[in-house]
């Protein structure tokens, strides 16, 4: 059987399809971006249809690229934005609206009512999450009460709930397959992780009719194979995990202690916890990191809104940078001596203070400060926002010792200035692989361990190789210094501060 594996990367601004050789190398690729739709202040939509769109043309695109049509592939994995909502028909398989973005606010005012009714505990000891906007069941909720007709016809049974990867394997199967995996469940709010089941009492409190949602399967699993005509052959599903456990699974965090953390947009950081659900004290959220073979792994997961965004501010909003990869540069010619400190609470800071009204500020400017310090700033800031999570992990989980490496990915890390100073900040040595195309690799390795095709869990791991370490290398009290200066600027941004 052929080695070739199709991974569809299904993100939040463009959907990216990439095909792996039998090594496990990047053999072509294909990218689109589709539209972001703003209906009012706060909303964020995608329509479902261009993003099916998106994904037959990128695939079509990474099949070209690679030299290969359909027959020479043994698998498919999917991975997707995660907590995006579509609802759709179930004998049309037509969206009853746009899908709601993870980014959209629209439910803050219902999460708030939630909470004045004291169900937000109940919510994290079920879940793991905390009552936010950021999660898919408010955004169902909301659906099901304002599409005409909405709550009755899902009662019916007429609608099916998804996330972005249900959605597509609906329209890949024909609608054969309804289903999801584990990860993306776990991001639902609907979802027990600990009993592995949908839950009855949180699908009450939102006025989720049951029938309506897919059937939960583990990582690697068969979702269900890809309809002949779509792409000229059939090809099986066979893996599936959200976007940031996914990016986990490919910089193979297999073990417990293991630390993942993704730089793109946002920041997204994910401790494997192993077979122990850690309840954080810490604002940090519980998830499901992945199940396989029947078997799950927890994670404790840190949600940074903001890191590279805050460089595409400099370049755009205050036009002081022609490109993000001047930053680099810029930062390390910055004065030394200038203590300067950005926090990009643009949107509110995520974990651990989840404060939705914070907003960003800068702190230490001088009539000396330039663009130079402005983009050390940025880059700091993506970096003690990082120690603010890891600092939270380790009070939460006793087995989180001070031997941490952390794996990195995502866009930002191809500054080796950034990586440095994470580095020092954490005071840990930082990992940057040979791959960084992790989320794309952990879904084709879901699916091509489970085709057979790829090696197994000690297998993959052995074959992760390291690009570059990077050692901490700041004197111990510059590094205090300079934390308490950050700890500080936070404390004056917070709403409550």
């Amino acid at each position: 059987m052929s080695g070739y594996v199709l991974a569809i990367d299904q993100g939040t601004t463009s959907t990216r399809a990439i095909v792996f050789d039998g090594d496990m190398h990047v053999a072509g690729k294909g990218q689109k971006e589709f539209t972001q739709i703003y209906p009012r202040s706060g909303w964020v939509e995608h329509d479902p249809d261009e993003i099916w769109d998106s994904v037959v043309s990128t695939v079509n695109m990474a099949l070209r690229d690679a030299g290969i049509t359909a027959r020479d592939v043994a698998a498919l994995g999917i991975t997707n934005q995660r907590e995006t909502v579509v609802v759709w028909e179930r004998e049309t398989g037509r969206p009853i609206q746009n899908a709601i973005v993870w980014q959209d606010r629209r439910t803050a005012s219902y999460c708030d009512n939630l909470k004045r009714q004291d169900l937000e505990r109940l919510f994290t000891k079920k879940t793991g999450l905390l009552l936010d906007p950021y999660f898919s069941g408010t955004k169902l909720s909301w659906m099901l009460a304002n599409v005409k007709g909405a709550r009755a016809r899902a009662a019916r049974g007429d609608l099916c709930f998804g996330t972005i990867d249900t959605f597509l394997i609906w329209r890949l199967t024909g609608g054969k397959s309804f289903v999801t995996d584990a990860t993306n469940a776990s991001r639902t709010l609907m979802y027990n992780i600990a009993e592995n089941s949908w839950d009855e009492d949180l699908l009450d409190i939102l006025r989720v009719p049951a029938a309506m949602l897919p059937e939960v399967k583990d990582c690697a699993a068969d979702f269900g194979t890809v309809d002949a005509g779509i792409f000229g052959a059939a090809i099986p599903i066979l893996g599936v995990a959200g976007d940031q456990q996914a990016a986990t699974i490919g910089q193979a965090c297999f073990a417990p202690g293991m630390l993942k953390s993704t730089y793109g947009t946002g920041c997204f950081a994910l401790l494997n916890t192993g077979a122990d659900m850690v309840r954080s004290k810490n604002r940090l959220l519980t998830t499901i990191a992945y199940r396989l073979n029947g078997e799950t792994t927890y994670a404790l997961e840190g949600s940074i809104f903001i890191a590279g965004a805050a460089v595409q501010w400099l370049r755009d909003g205050l036009g002081i940078i022609g490109s993000a990869a001047e930053t680099n540069a810029l930062a390390e010619k910055a004065d030394p001596t200038q203590e300067v400190y950005l926090v990009p609470a643009f949107t509110g800071l995520g974990a651990p203070h989840w404060d939705a009204k914070a907003r960003g500020a800068i702190f230490g400017l001088t009539r000396n400060t330039g663009p130079a310090e402005f983009s050390r700033a940025a880059l700091e800031a993506v970096c003690y926002q990082t120690r603010d999570l890891l600092d939270a992990m380790q009070k939460d989980w006793k087995n989180s010792g001070d031997d941490t490496v952390l794996r990195v990915d995502g866009g930002m890390v191809a500054s080796d200035w950034t990586m440095q100073r994470l580095a020092d900040l954490l005071d840990a040595p930082v990992d940057r692989p040979v791959i960084l195309e992790t989320t794309a690799l952990g879904a084709a390795w879901l699916a091509g361990s489970r085709a057979g095709v790829w090696p197994d869990r000690d297998g993959f791991s052995a074959r992760w190789k390291r690009d570059r370490r990077f050692e901490p290398d700041m004197d111990e009290k510059v590094r205090t210094t300079k934390l308490k200066g950050w700890k500080s600027a936070v404390r004056r941004t917070l709403s409550e501060g």
